[in-house]
């Protein structure tokens, strides 16, 4: 590891001194570093600014301060570049960002003598096709939802697996989500909580008008394709909900499992399932 980037939520109390403090350990260990465009005001006199899209093709290491939102939106820049993500939470433990910040020098020591434990995720790759022609592609680490407006009707969403017709659902919505997304969005609606080490896809429906049309887990092998059947709601497709894109009748989504998957590293000595316990308070009355 000899240069390593750095993106942070830029807003949270007190981040400026973790960042120069942060940077002083790094080049003391003759580390060189590399902010994104945001990150770098934090610094009066910054060596490496870049765009926050390329910061992934100049480093070996991301480290992301911040919560599993900011860590989400790094995901979704990663591509086929093969650098992996230490995520520092800067609040509570997160599901994603799984080190403290009192925890981050420790990790970033094992890093260097290479103890860390790394973590693959399956990414999701959404297209959109409007009249046979290709409009739009996303890729997302949690889901990709399709949901219906505050104003608008219940929506009808025509969804087949494989080329298979599955059913027509008439609901508020529909997630379909990853294992690393299956403690989001998707366990609010009831869906399972799903291992992020496992191969699977979920479907599952958001306050669906007949209460038997329940979640589904399906091979992440499979491609799922949703086509509006509405005329006249206000429905969009959201990733991570952090991007979102408005839906037309008969648009056409498809969802696959992308062509890559991201790194994220965790502590050796912290499994996902004591941050199931912490986040979830399994166990507490």
């Amino acid at each position: 590891m000899e240069r390593v980037g750095i993106i942070a939520k830029v807003h949270t109390s007190g981040i400026r001194e973790i960042i120069a403090e942060l940077y002083q350990w790094l080049t003391e260990r003759q580390l060189q570093v590399f902010f994104d465009q945001n990150t770098g005001t934090l610094l009066d006199h910054p060596k490496e600014v870049h765009p926050k899209a390329k910061i992934p093709g100049l480093v070996d290491l991301i480290i992301v301060l911040g919560g599993d939102g900011t860590l989400l939106s790094v995901a979704r820049l990663i591509g086929d570049k093969e650098v992996p993500i230490l995520g520092i939470n800067l609040g509570s433990l997160g599901f994603l960002t799984e080190v403290t910040l009192a925890e981050m020098y420790v990790s970033l020591e094992q890093i260097q003598r290479n103890e860390f434990v790394t973590m693959r995720r399956l990414l999701l790759k959404a297209s959109v096709f409007r009249e046979e022609e290709h409009i739009a592609e996303y890729s997302c680490l949690n889901d990709v939802v399709i949901t219906k407006g505050a104003l608008a009707r219940i929506i009808e969403l025509q969804a087949c697996i494989n080329g298979q017709y599955v059913m027509t659902y008439k609901a508020d919505g529909l997630i379909i989500g990853t294992p690393t997304g299956s403690t989001a969005y998707n366990l609010a609606a009831g869906g399972p909580i799903i291992h992020p080490e496992m191969g699977a896809i979920i479907m599952t429906p958001i306050c669906p008008h007949t209460l038997t049309n329940r979640p589904i887990v399906i091979p992440d092998t499979s491609v799922v394709t949703l086509i509006l059947k509405s005329e006249k709601e206000d429905v969009f497709l959201t990733l991570d909900g952090q991007v979102g894109f408005a839906l037309r009748y008969q648009d056409n989504v498809q969802v696959e499992k992308a062509k890559y998957t991201i790194s994220l590293i965790r502590p050796p000595e912290r499994s996902y399932f004591e941050i199931l316990r912490t986040k979830l308070k399994w166990g507490e009355r």
